[in-house]
């Protein structure tokens, strides 16, 4: 086994010198993405968040276990080689060998537990957390090439929500670094904040070669810019654009889109901790009106926060029919009870977090101040626009409701559901025992037992607590250049890994 004798510090030297770094002229195989906003971040444990999930997860940083969407193969081989459970519960992994990481280094289980542990760990905010909520996990490293994990409760899916964890250098400070380093077949080269940022292929990968030499990301908010920027050939891929702008077939894709975009309410702070006045919000959005029109033809109304195709969907629960009159009974009975429903509330979203966010956010501010409430919307960045999305919640802000679009492509409702809805979970507006009780028990379930209780946990969520407001099952468009040989997918929108990328 090679030492690990590479300082931390020294890795940032290790990336300018080493054989990957980036070419003096571009090639025929290099490639330029142009995405809807910037990265305010490159930390591999931060790779859950679409945005920063779209430049590194795969390319940069691999997790043990990976989950395919793209040739329906389910969960698939990674770093880990294999994987299976033993009598107690817990699950041991046999890693991939002779695998370097871009700084030189050996991987090895001991990378792996740091890895998890730095994810875990109170001392950095990193999103990994939120998908193991509600369990107590810890790695074990048994030698150089195995490593066990152990979860209380036991976790019959544990190896699929691995599938969420980066792995970097033991080396790693638990701190949020700049320069990621990674066992992927790509590394960064170049990151010019607010320019662009830049990925160049490793000639020591483990895996086999990319056809993409380097790909360099630049930003664009405006959709019909980035579809623009590929007709002229300024760019080859953007992964998503508006559907006016899609009227090309030899090179704009529709593709199934895992995200999901909703209303997440904070039922502890007025008027939102009456049940009457989260209702009174849903009936008062008239979401079909979207569709077709703001959204393209194919986009489903939501109940739920995962596709419809996810195991333990309940197709039983229909989305709550628009009846703006009934809104208004509904909030004129809660005033009557003394509950604050004039209180301006805050409808918070995201800048360029989709085609037509503008104008969808801007309508639905209309039809809820139609039936009564009292709405102020604003629009923030992405880094922003975190700080309102998990806990500690602010509380200088006043009343507010936020608008997000959530992302699972993983075909079970356990990457949702704890860290959305949990009293404890990281962006959860819910505090109902109940929910709790019936999240742990669906959690730890298999087959038609867990898919059953996840669909009773669906309908109590949208049909008894009214947790949210569910609004929308996306639909995504991307617009790629005829010289590439690529199709998008439903994880297309979180994930663009540039191994899967060839050219005609």
């Amino acid at each position: 086994m090679v030492t690990k004798t590479l300082t931390f510090g020294a890795m940032v030297l290790a990336a300018a010198t080493s054989a990957w770094a980036a070419p003096a002229m571009a090639a025929d195989s290099d490639i330029k993405i142009v995405l809807s906003e910037e990265l305010d971040l490159l930390e591999p444990c931060m790779a859950t968040r679409s945005n920063i999930g779209r430049v590194i997860l795969e390319n940069v940083n691999e997790t043990l276990t990976e989950y395919d969407p793209r040739n329906g193969k389910g969960l698939v081989p990674r770093l880990a080689e294999s994987w299976e459970q033993q009598a107690d519960g817990s699950w041991r992994f046999k890693l991939r060998q002779g695998v370097k990481f871009s700084d030189g280094t050996t991987f090895d289980a001991k990378d792996v537990k740091h890895s998890f542990d730095r994810a875990m760990s109170e001392k950095i905010s990193c999103e990994s957390p939120r998908y193991f909520g509600g369990m107590t996990v810890k790695a074990n490293v048994v030698d150089d090439h195995t490593i066990d994990f152990s979860a209380d409760p036991v976790q019959p899916i544990l190896p699929l929500l691995l599938s969420l964890v980066t792995i970097v250098p033991e080396e790693t400070p638990i701190e949020f670094t700049r320069q990621p380093v990674g066992t992927g077949p790509y590394a960064v080269t170049n990151w010019t904040p607010g320019q662009q940022i830049v990925l160049t292929r490793r000639d020591d990968y483990w895996g086999e070669q990319p056809k993409v030499t380097s790909a360099t990301y630049v930003f664009r908010t405006d959709p019909a810019v980035r579809a623009a920027m590929v007709q002229t050939g300024e760019a080859d891929i953007a992964p998503s654009i508006s559907q006016v702008d899609a009227t090309n077939p030899a090179t704009d894709f529709a593709y199934l889109d895992s995200e999901t975009v909703y209303i997440r309410l904070d039922h502890s702070v007025a008027p939102m901790n009456d049940v009457r006045v989260r209702r009174a919000l849903n009936m008062a959005i008239d979401r079909s009106a979207f569709v077709g029109t703001l959204l393209p033809e194919g986009t489903e109304l939501a109940v739920a926060l995962f596709p419809p195709t996810t195991a333990g969907a309940n197709p039983d629960v229909k989305p709550y029919p628009f009846d703006l009159e009934g809104a208004k009974k509904l909030l004129a009975e809660a005033k009557a009870d003394g509950v604050p429903v004039d209180t301006q509330i805050k409808l918070i979203a995201r800048t360029a977090n989709f085609p037509n966010v503008t104008e969808v956010m801007e309508a639905i501010q209309q039809m809820l101040t139609e039936a009564g409430f009292n709405v102020k919307l604003e629009f923030h960045e992405v880094a922003e626009h975190e700080s309102f999305y998990s806990k500690p919640f602010p509380t200088d802000q006043g009343a507010y409701m936020l608008a997000a679009m959530h992302d699972n492509n993983k075909g079970d409702p356990v990457f949702t559901m704890f860290f959305k809805y949990d009293s404890e979970g990281r962006q959860s507006g819910t505090n109902d025992p109940k929910v709790d009780e019936m999240i742990a028990a669906a959690s730890a379930a298999t087959g038609d037992e867990r898919a059953k209780l996840w669909s009773d946990l669906v309908a109590y969520l949208h049909d008894d607590v009214v947790a949210d407001a569910p609004l929308f099952h996306m639909v995504g468009y991307s617009r790629v250049s005829e010289r590439l040989d690529f199709k998008p997918t439903i994880s297309t929108n979180s994930q663009l890994q540039l191994s899967q990328i060839g050219f005609k």
